[in-house]
């Protein structure tokens, strides 16, 4: 795998994330190491100065996949809220790639069995 991109997030999305990362409730769901990771390499910025095409919670991306050139618009979301059409957990693995990258970036997601892709964000709405 390659080098990780930096990402930037909201100080309140760190916030929530952390709390969810210590609560009971998720403690052996297998995205928790993968969301670990990507808040312990964040840039943590006010609400306010968050770019708006960085991807946050709750924001809708559009990603390709690179490999095969499959697009997805997928809106990033709390575990609570996940499961309806259209949406994907933060504690999913392709979910916690996506957090905190910008339009244009690139980052490898883990694949079953081991492989990796890349994925790169095309857009960003909220």
């Amino acid at each position: 795998m390659s080098e990780l991109p930096p990402i930037t997030i909201t100080q309140t999305d760190w916030n929530r994330l952390d709390a969810l990362l210590s609560s009971d409730r998720y403690e052996n769901l297998p995205g928790l190491d993968g969301l670990r990771v990507e808040l312990e390499r964040a840039n943590v910025v006010a609400d306010d100065a968050i770019p708006a095409d960085v991807v946050a919670m709750d924001s809708t991306v559009c990603f390709v996949e690179e490999a095969a050139g499959r697009q997805f618009e997928l809106k990033l979301v709390y575990p609570n809220d996940a499961g309806a059409d259209g949406t994907v957990s933060i504690l999913a693995p392709i979910g916690s790639a996506l957090l905190g990258l910008s339009v244009g970036q690139e980052i490898d997601w883990a694949l079953p069995g081991g492989r990796s892709t890349k994925v790169r964000v095309l857009s960003v709405r909220r």
